[in-house]
């Protein structure tokens, strides 16, 4: 297993960089292959490689992704390594070890009928290639088994936060801001107010349907020149909802935003990603993964709501009975301390085995 997620870690996959996908994909692939016995179906959509293998008629979708935040070239700073137990490497958390139990989970069944595997390539970017493959396939299967990340110490995520994201784009007018800044329309003093706005937005919202939301501004560009007026001023904007009404209502308020400076062209782009994986989209499957954890003598499963989000999130919104979180333990997902405890993996995809036998 170590040496299959030392191929996968130093084969890097940044979700940007579609020639790096495509061979990262082409690495997954033979591993898959090796295990499985079969070679997936390879799909290309938009430059993006995604990867699925079918056996018979799905009725269990197991769901990845293998695409990273991590830039290509990262490896540099964050070599590949294990010492003590811990592996490290850009993308080992989230989610390659994952993809290496799953393989090696599924290489244990006696049969794999029933089964399709799905992994993606554009996760990491909101899924926008893959969403509509995954709801489809979701649609036709009775359960979908999620090999992202644990949450601490080894627990499942049986729910997750819904995903909203937005663009904000601020239209004004340069001026020479030493000779003559009132002729200006400053993109930059209006998006100020658009930030002052949002936050607003996030305390009506938490009053009107309860705790949970966030409305967070990421990203944010203005200007071009510091003695110039900024003419155009741009914002991004991350929400998370604990429930479908709460991601209503930040819609509603973020589409009714409105200018505040005399002149400024206000456009909102984005809307909803994700929607929220429900706790009772997973009740049942938690509770068949519990007694399979219990029948191997495991630790008792723990489980957890979280605020970040997966694909996890479109099958439960699909309709598909989702349990996620069943790859590796952890931590890190996303900065520079990403490791795995390797003496989880075999505990770990034992489990996978079981459960999915028990579906089958």
């Amino acid at each position: 297993m170590l040496a299959d997620l030392e191929e996968l870690v130093t084969c890097e996959s940044f979700s940007a960089d579609h020639d790096a996908l495509a061979r990262s994909a082409q690495v997954v692939a033979a591993q898959g292959r090796r295990l499985l016995g079969a070679a997936p179906k390879t799909l290309v959509s938009e430059g993006i490689t995604h990867l699925q293998w079918t056996f018979g008629t799905p009725r269990i979708l197991l769901l990845g992704h293998h695409d990273t935040v991590w830039p290509t070239g990262t490896l540099r700073t964050h070599p590949w390594s294990v010492e003590q137990g811990i592996a490290r490497g850009p993308g080992v958390f989230d989610m390659k070890a994952g993809l290496v139990q799953m393989f090696h989970a599924l290489s244990q069944l006696p049969s794999l009928d029933g089964l399709c595997v799905l992994v993606t390539g554009d996760e990491e970017t909101g899924s926008a290639t893959s969403r509509p493959l995954i709801e489809d396939l979701a649609r036709q299967c009775s359960a979908t088994l999620v090999l992202e990340p644990s949450a601490p110490g080894g627990a499942l995520k049986t729910s997750r936060k819904g995903v909203s994201l937005y663009e904000l784009t601020v239209h004004g007018r340069a001026a020479h801001s030493g000779l003559e800044p009132e002729k200006g329309i400053n993109a930059g003093t209006e998006l100020a107010h658009q930030l002052l706005a949002l936050e607003r937005i996030a305390t009506d919202v938490t009053a009107a349907t309860g705790p949970g939301t966030t409305v967070t501004p990421t990203l944010l560009r203005a200007g071009t020149a510091n003695n110039t007026v900024p003419a155009l001023a741009e914002l991004t904007v991350d929400v998370r909802v604990p429930d479908p009404a709460a991601q209503q209502a930040v819609d509603r308020h973020i589409k009714a935003l409105t200018p505040r400076v005399p002149g400024a062209r206000l456009d909102i782009g984005g809307g909803p990603n994700r929607p929220p994986l429900d706790a009772g989209s997973s009740r049942k499957l938690f509770a068949q993964a519990a007694e399979e954890a219990a029948r191997l003598g495991l630790e008792p499963l723990r489980q957890a709501a979280v605020g970040g989000a997966s694909d996890g999130n479109f099958t439960a919104g699909a309709g598909c009975p989702t349990l996620d979180g069943l790859g590796p333990v952890g931590d890190g997902a996303h900065a520079d301390h990403e490791h795995v405890v390797t003496a989880t993996m075999p505990d770990r995809a034992r489990l996978l085995t079981r459960l999915v036998g028990a579906l089958q």
